[in-house]
């Protein structure tokens, strides 16, 4: 059945309905006036966000309709799905979500009984303790190391990672209530003689296609590879000068997508984007010292996408290095010397005080400094208390990061991450909607950021004498970070802050951190034809804050004059302004694709590529249509007693004419 259309019984009789029913529906006496007024006031549209089909190498993940057409179910309870007798749309409670889901992948006798689940939302007073569908060690495959039986995420249940043949939504608040009167009607009906049904439109494309794995379905391009844009900037911008006389690289990097069991929310509040907006405002604080030129290190700040899915951003940078493409001009692999990495710190507070982890990469001279740093950052901050801490010796390795790309990729690779928690995730709700701003503290995430941009300053001034007063000046703006938080994990104002709205005009105000889908042909210059809302603000915001002003005021609304310049707020009306700085996007995608004659094709295994064996190569479906509304139907007996009643009218009313011809064409005659 095409989405949108009516059901041909009802379409059959919708305008003896509308003769009938019109009253009863309108309620509050409007007039309807035609069929399709009728079919919008029947029908409800449900607000909701949706589980979509992914795809692998070796599989499918996530949720389907089982078919090529809609799924009508009648809506039910969850705690009357031991007594269903036919295929029904759940309403599921938050708190038995993961129960649920475990249940049904294990109870094949349940899973055919589902034929959709509808999940309700809990608001903003939110009394669960724990909700993570992600595995108990988030991509343990890529791990440096061989322990992977580690919990750093001990509330996992996995259950993201698993295929289901039906639809399942997340409703916002409203249509939970609206759910719950649904349910409540369908449970006091005694006689069945009317239901009150959901109709899920979620077809796949690969579901149409019957292709069920990435190589097979991009082969018939019924889908397209996860992927996005990550960001790089170097603080000072890199002069042509200063790059044939390169100094040592301190990589600091975070993430920026997150993921979740429903696609369009994935917020990732303080896993990752706590990092991120620590790493800004670091890079905002750093960006008002005089002279960094002077320093004997080089600052680079990478913001990766695709980190949730195989570590997509931090991979292709890597290669991108490899292969010395224009995205990283400027720096190349064996310059790199550290890598300072901003995990989750939005819960980074014990006994009332900042408190983080720093682990480290491996035991090596380097890393020593690395964790002596971060004890003088510390120890500057004075009376602001920010304490740091080295995670237990007892870790396995590192926790899921970016930083394990690194190691793979070179396992001499010093390193550290800072993280709000010591052997396992103190965010209960790792790769949940619920990984909310809620779940995050401001004042963990400006403590963090501060201890980040002294800590920094105090790496790259190396074997010199740290200047003690240009330290103590390093002072993060505590107002930035909420306007960031407000910015990039909340709907109001969300994107259309003042502040993105100085550089990019999203397509959406309302954020969301899932990667996407790489829409294009990977692009061969440093203008994307598509790079999500993001990565766009943070390409404009680094950009602004690592740069300085060109020679050229005149307003810009692409490409600058000289080859060091870019035009940041180039989207805003009035044009942006060109500055000197050396901010690049990178092509976040699998580094086993590669897009060949207008299609992407997979690659075998490169032994250059070290994470290459374990990379799944994660794929989007297409689709045509999502959507969910409910209404309600009559028994088959019904829709036919209907039926008869309007043939019978129609039947009387033909007679009628007939008659009224007859008698008419002899009155004609007497006359």
């Amino acid at each position: 059945m095409a989405a949108g259309s009516t059901p041909p019984l009802l379409a059959a009789v919708a305008g003896v309905l509308l003769v009938f029913l019109a009253p009863a529906v309108s309620g509050d006496g409007a007039t309807l006036e035609s069929v399709p007024d009728l079919v919008k006031a029947m029908y409800v549209n449900i607000e909701s966000f949706p589980c979509v089909r992914l795809l692998n190498l070796s599989g499918e993940i996530g949720c389907s309709n089982p078919g090529h057409g809609q799924i009508i179910a009648p809506v039910v309870r969850f705690n009357s799905i031991d007594q269903l007798v036919q295929p029904s749309a759940v309403l599921l409670p938050l708190d038995q979500m993961s129960d649920f889901f475990l249940r049904v992948s294990n109870d094949p006798e349940l899973y055919h009984k589902v034929a959709g689940v509808l999940v309700e939302s809990n608001g903003v007073h939110n009394s669960l303790l724990e909700l993570s569908p992600d595995r108990k060690f988030p991509q343990e495959d890529f791990a440096p190391y061989s322990n992977v039986s580690h919990d750093w995420n001990p509330a996992g249940s996995g259950i993201m990672w698993n295929r289901y043949d039906f639809p399942a939504f997340l409703l916002s608040e409203e249509s939970t209530q609206t759910l719950r009167k649904i349910a409540d009607k369908n449970e006091k009906s005694n006689n069945g003689y009317q239901a009150n049904v959901a109709e899920f439109d979620l077809v796949m494309q690969t579901t149409r296609a019957e292709t069920h794995d990435s190589e097979s379905c991009l082969k018939e391009q019924s889908c397209l590879p996860l992927g996005g844009q990550s960001v790089w900037a170097s603080l000072p911008a890199m002069s042509n000068e200063s790059m044939k006389h390169q100094k040592p690289i301190i990589m600091v990097v975070a993430s920026q997508d997150s993921a979740s069991f429903f696609r369009d929310r994935s917020l990732g509040a303080d896993s990752p984007l706590s990092g991120l907006i620590a790493l800004l405002t670091a890079v905002d604080a750093l960006s008002h010292l005089h002279d960094l030129s002077k320093l004997k290190k080089q600052l680079v700040f990478a913001a990766f996408d695709g980190e949730a899915w195989g570590y997509l951003g931090s991979r292709k940078f890597l290669q991108e290095l490899d292969e010395g493409d224009d995205s990283v001009n400027g720096i190349n692999s064996s310059m790199i010397e550290q890598v300072l990495e901003i995990g989750s710190v939005g819960k980074g507070i014990s006994q009332g005080h900042p408190l983080f982890y720093a682990h480290a990469a491996r035991n090596s001279s380097i890393s020593e400094k690395m964790l002596d740093a971060l004890q003088s950052g510390s120890d500057s901050l004075g009376s602001d208390n920010v304490k740091v801490k080295p995670a237990a010796a007892s870790n396995p390795g590192v926790p899921p990061s970016s930083l394990m790309a690194f190691m793979r990729k070179n396992t001499s690779t010093s390193g550290v991450v800072l993280e709000d928690f010591d052997s396992q995730f103190s965010n209960r709700f790792y790769h949940s909607y619920l990984d909310n701003p809620a779940n995050i503290n401001s004042s963990a995430i400006a403590a963090a950021a501060a201890l980040v941009a002294r800590s920094l300053y105090i790496l790259a001034t190396a074997d010199m004498p740290v200047d003690l007063i240009t330290l103590n000046n390093i002072k993060v703006n505590v107002t930035l970070v909420e306007e960031l938080i407000g910015c990039l994990l909340t709907c109001d104002p969300g994107l259309s802050c003042g502040l993105a709205n100085s550089f990019i005009l999203p397509s959406n105000s309302c954020p969301s951190h899932y990667v996407g889908v790489f829409q294009d042909s990977p692009p061969s210059t440093q203008f994307p034809a598509y790079a999500d809302d993001t990565s766009r603000f943070i390409w404009n915001f680094l950009a602004d804050r690592t740069g300085t002003m060109a020679g050229n005021t005149s307003s810009c609304t692409g490409k600058c004059g000289d080859e060091s310049e870019i035009c940041v707020g180039a989207e805003v009306e009035g044009g942006g302004r060109c500055v000197v700085s050396t901010t690049r996007y990178v092509p976040a995608y699998s580094t086993r694709l590669k897009f060949e004659d207008n299609a992407w094709h997979v690659l075998p295994v490169n032994s250059s590529d070290p994470m290459g064996a374990a990379d799944p190569v994660w794929t989007e479906s297409y689709w045509n249509t999502i959507s969910l509304r409910v209404y309600a139907v009559q028994s088959t007996s019904s829709d036919w007693l209907v039926l008869l009643a309007g043939l019978s009218v129609t039947a009387v009313s033909y007679l009628g004419v007939i008659v009224g011809r007859t008698y008419i064409s002899k009155m004609t005659k007497r006359d």
